[in-house]
């Protein structure tokens, strides 16, 4: 059953094969993802599941989302995400249940999605990860900036998109292809080989990997 989870990112930590390396890994916990809504073709014009993860209060939500909560009969949640699914997956899922971790096993390739970090006004050299001029001999001033912009007589202008200083990080991302190291089923965790977008605390959307890889 082809469907994707929420999580909540707990931070990097490591383990050790039994070769003795160390692999780095993201601990994820997927745990207590509950069905809010499901969607058929017949009723909305496609399949899909709505998911929530996390605990929320009431004063935190809107009476729109208090009562859609309370119509599915789940807890209030902090994360909300929508999946596509098939037709047939929907028949086997029923509204208020939760999605367990069966989907997802040791060594399959998931794609992670989250929020990046929000870095702030950042320079040239830095947003776009330019290669800045030798800091030495004789150089003053000018070895970690992007230098001229303009153009000749003709066209005599800055053509739109050049690459300059701005706003990095604090965006949408997604990383395909990630391996998942060890499933914690007891305690609802996954460990992701690297590491993933997105500070501490934040939600993440784990799906199947759309490019299964064969090594």
């Amino acid at each position: 059953m082809k469907v994707g989870l929420i999580g909540k990112k707990i931070g990097m930590t490591r383990i050790f094969t039994e070769s003795g390396s160390s692999t780095p890994v993201t601990v994820l916990d997927v745990s207590n993802n509950r069905i809010v809504q499901i969607k058929t073709k017949s009723t909305d014009g496609y399949s899909a599941i709505q998911v929530v993860q996390g605990n929320c209060g009431k004063n935190r939500i809107s009476k729109s989302m208090s009562g859609h909560f309370s119509k599915a009969g789940v807890e209030a949640g902090k994360f909300i995400k929508e999946f596509k699914v098939h037709d047939e997956i929907t028949n086997l899922l029923q509204l208020g249940g939760e999605i367990n971790l069966e989907a997802f096993e040791v060594g399959a390739k998931v794609d992670i999605s989250g929020t990046t970090i929000g870095k702030g006004y950042a320079g040239t050299i830095k947003k776009h990860n330019f290669s800045s001029n030798r800091a030495s001999h004789g150089n003053s001033r000018s070895h970690n900036v992007p230098g001229s912009i303009g153009m000749a007589q003709d066209p005599g202008r800055v053509f739109p998109g050049k690459k300059m200083t701005g706003r990095l990080g604090g965006v949408r991302c997604t990383v395909q292809n990630l391996e998942i190291v060890r499933v914690d089923k007891d305690r609802g965790l996954i460990f992701i080989k690297g590491s993933i977008p997105g500070a501490k605390g934040n939600g993440i959307i784990i799906r199947p990997g759309v490019k299964q890889i064969n090594q």
